[in-house]
């Protein structure tokens, strides 16, 4: 509990470095940057993979939403089977974390979520 609610002093000293020289700060941003666009590059790939699968549903929120987690629609139940069959992990709200969607691994999520939402 004390790691919690008393932080290391040396994030904080990191964060006040990092921000308080202007080379650094704007190498940050940079580099935050490029990881907003990979994540924003990820769900019109997942978007696009979902339509070009054949679905017939609406995919339009996944590239309305915004930030690392995608609420895709599906139900608890489609979940289950997408673990159960697929091997695809996530909340069972359907939740997905964009963060951990690749160009390697999108098409094969696409393919899984078009078999249980079918």
């Amino acid at each position: 509990r004390a790691m919690y609610s008393n932080p290391p002093l040396h994030g904080a000293a990191i964060v006040a470095t990092i921000l308080g020289d202007a080379t650094l700060k704007k190498q940050w941003y940079g580099e935050v940057k490029v990881m907003a666009d990979r994540i924003i590059n990820m769900r019109a790939a997942l978007r696009a993979a979902l339509e070009g699968s054949g679905s017939k549903l609406s995919w339009n929120h996944v590239t309305e939403q915004i930030g690392m987690f995608c609420f895709s629609g599906m139900t608890g139940e489609q979940v289950d089977k997408l673990r159960e069959e697929h091997h695809i992990y996530m909340t069972r709200n359907g939740r997905i974390s964009m963060a951990g969607v690749t160009s390697g691994t999108v098409g094969r999520l696409a393919s899984a979520i078009h078999d249980v939402t079918k």
